[in-house]
């Protein structure tokens, strides 16, 4: 209560004690009237009364016992505003705030209790609660696990409770968004200082000391915000839909309009803009991801240019008059397009060129901007596009524009203009995908069984299966990421060809194919295994080729093949025995006594040759051996060395060149795919 009420009250008291005859009827009136607790609880009130008197002559005074009144504690609790009313708020508004007070009108210091989870607090309308707080303690009485009991509030003092809320980017016009805060369900219109419920209620706030004659008191207040239509941006984009090539230019227009709204759009000011050019209603586009704005265009006046990572939001971002020398750092421009945007206005058009830079397709270009302008209650509004929906956005900046096509936080609209994916595959060689031959087709991997090839010359055929495991390296040579088709199209008769992408488990390859997913860039080893059956030819001059297909599904026309040629052994001897008889005994050719046996092999490395980046076979540490002794030889015994016949036409290394010699060597350390070499030595028929 005022001091003017206690002194009106006070003066109401005195006429009644001058009408002394009404005295108790007024007393009750000022015990009624005064009735907001203002002698705190525990007051005493003492009480002594004094007298003087005479007995003709001579006074006297007297006092009366002492008596002492202890003043109760009273609860009370007063929550407003009720049924008030904040300024009004529009579509898309973030962080409302609406502010309750919450009194102590008891007549001691209490505590108040707010329950759990937020629990106290009720929203009607299209908008959510995102915090509520105890103001200046910033106590959360929102997202608490546990009830909150506030600081003590003094006698006749008071805590706010500030609860913020973010309005539907969808709410309709007229329509209302309404906060109450506790459910007192009595002593309306106000609802205040009411005997709280004996078991909590859903919704309630309460005072919390127990030693109280009134017992624990409950309130509740609300207030209500109507959305309002006001200036609304409408923020529109055109682009290509593509797909568009890798290298090639994106022209981008946007334009902002005040369509749809009932009042003018005013200015906003970039917080670190350039002087005399941060004032406006603005556009403010990233530059998309893999993109960057292309030179010799040229743009509005006013247009500002930023390199602040697209992590920072658009408003705080540094901007500058002037392009920097590399526009590939350029990551956002800001379009003042007027002072205000008036209502039913559209501002001119601005075009944005920007020149694919990056080399991967596999993700589209994303493109997404805001329009920033200020509503008559000095509101932020915004409106992204992509679309011709106003104010359709978050509402606030986008921290993720033109970085995540995944939109982090969920209400962006994007602009995505396709790219051209062209797929490519090289298979080839292990480590070696780019290796050719003639062609890119037929490059090759030469490998030769070990198995069934034993001691048995060209001519004839291997006496067990061979198998032989070839690794191939895949790459994804196009400009996206791509699964790629394993075929074997080719491979010889009889044959069997399995395929396996670790190593362990293989697929039998017949018309079938295998899929191989590659990022863009990437390879993946592919292991094939191809078995001979035996009675395979052996010493095939050229070998046996399987032909390993990988096709892209994006463009299944530049498929690359590799061979895997498996061979039956890669060394062929050739012999030879021509003669030479002097003696003047049959012919000149004649194999008689005396005459000369030229024993000639003519030995070659059958693997195939040629290309860049092949796998070629390479005969290494040969030794060619001549034992006269060792069956089915036996020319050792029927004829005698002539010391020093013995040679190589190349490097090879001659062994057992020496009288009476029956075993001689031919040494050479390596022989190259397709080259040759003669080793000869000769006798004499006994």
């Amino acid at each position: 209560m005022s001091t003017k009420n206690i002194i009106d009250r006070v003066a109401e008291s005195r006429k009644c004690i001058s009408r002394f005859s009404v005295f108790v009827l007024c007393l009750a009136f000022l015990v009624a009237s005064t009735n907001a607790q203002q002698t705190p609880g525990g007051t005493q009130i003492v009480n002594q009364a004094s007298a003087t008197y005479s007995d003709g002559t001579d006074s006297f005074t007297t006092v009366s016992n002492t008596v002492t009144v202890t003043v109760s504690n009273v609860s009370g609790l007063v929550i407003t505003p009720d049924a008030g009313t904040r300024a009004s708020i529009i579509p898309g508004q973030t962080g409302v705030l609406y502010t309750f007070r919450v009194t102590n009108t008891g007549n001691f210091d209490d505590q108040v209790s707010f329950l759990a989870n937020g629990q106290s607090f009720q929203l009607t309308g299209e908008g959510t609660i995102i915090s509520a707080v105890i103001a200046g303690a910033g106590t959360d009485i929102f997202t608490n696990g546990t009830d909150v009991i506030s600081a003590s509030i003094l006698q006749n003092g008071y805590i706010d409770v500030v609860v913020s809320v973010n309005v539907n980017t969808d709410a309709s016009p007229a329509s209302t968004i309404t906060v109450q805060l506790g459910d007192a369900s009595t002593g309306g219109p106000t609802f205040d200082n009411q005997l709280a419920d004996t078991v909590i209620s859903a919704h309630e706030v309460r005072t919390v000391s127990a030693a109280s004659v009134n017992g624990l008191r409950e309130a509740r207040g609300d207030m209500t915000a109507t959305i309002d239509t006001d200036a609304l941006a409408v923020l529109s984009l055109t682009a290509p839909s593509g797909p568009v090539a890798l290298g090639t230019d994106i022209v981008y227009s946007w334009q902002v309009c005040n369509t749809d709204g009932l009042r003018d759009g005013q200015s906003i000011t970039l917080v670190n803009g350039p002087g005399g050019s941060n004032t406006g209603v603005f556009i403010i586009v990233p530059t998309p991801v893999g993109t960057a704005i292309a030179s010799g265009q040229s743009f509005p006046a006013g247009a500002l240019y930023s390199v602040s990572a697209l992590t920072v939001s658009p408003l705080l971002a540094l901007y500058t008059t002037s392009a920097p020398g590399d526009l590939s750092t350029v990551r956002r421009m800001a379009f003042n397009v007027g002072a205000t945007l008036p209502l039913g206005a559209c501002a001119t058009a601005v075009p944005m060129i920007v020149t694919i830079t990056k080399t991967d397709a596999t993700l589209d270009i994303f493109e997404i901007g805001d329009a920033f302008l200020m509503n008559n209650t000095s509101l932020q509004l915004t409106d992204q596009s992509g679309d011709a929906v106003a104010n359709a956005g978050d509402g606030n900046a986008n921290f993720d524009e033109g970085i995540d096509p995944g939109n982090v936080d969920g209400n962006g609209i994007q602009q995505v203009t396709l790219l051209t994916r062209v797929g490519s595959a090289l298979i080839g060689p292990f480590g070696f995908p780019t290796a050719s031959g003639t062609t890119i087709n037929d490059d090759y991997t030469n490998r030769s069984v070990t198995t069934g090839i034993g001691g048995i010359a060209f001519g004839g055929v291997t006496n067990a299966d061979g198998t032989l495991i070839y690794s191939n390296t895949l790459t994804n040579f196009g400009n996206a990421n791509d699964t790629f088709d394993v075929s074997v199209p080719t491979a010889p008769a009889g044959f069997t060809v399995e395929i396996s992408l670790d190593g362990t488990a293989y697929t039998v390859m017949t018309t079938n194919s295998v899929s191989v997913p590659i990022g863009f860039g990437g390879t993946a080893t592919i292991y094939v295994r191809v078995t001979a059956p035996a009675g395979t030819p052996v010493l095939e001059e050229s070998g046996f080729d399987v032909i390993v297909r990988s096709t892209p599904q994006l463009t299944p026309a530049a498929y690359n093949e590799t061979i895997d040629r498996l061979y039956t052994g890669f060394l062929r001897m050739d012999k030879t025995a021509p003669v030479t008889n002097g003696t003047g005994v049959g012919g000149a050719s004649d194999p008689v006594p005396g005459a000369v046996i030229e024993y000639t092999v003519v030995y070659r490395n059958l693997s195939s040759t040629g290309g860049t980046g092949n796998s070629p076979l390479t005969v290494t540490n040969l030794v060619i051996t001549e034992d006269g002794t060792a069956g089915p030889n036996n020319w050792a015994t029927h004829t005698i060395h002539v010391t020093g016949s013995a040679n190589d036409s190349g490097s090879g290394v001659i062994g057992g060149d020496t009288d009476l010699s029956s075993v001689l060597t031919d040494t050479i350390a390596t022989l190259a795919p397709q080259a040759t070499g003669t080793f000869k030595f000769r006798r004499v028929i006994k």
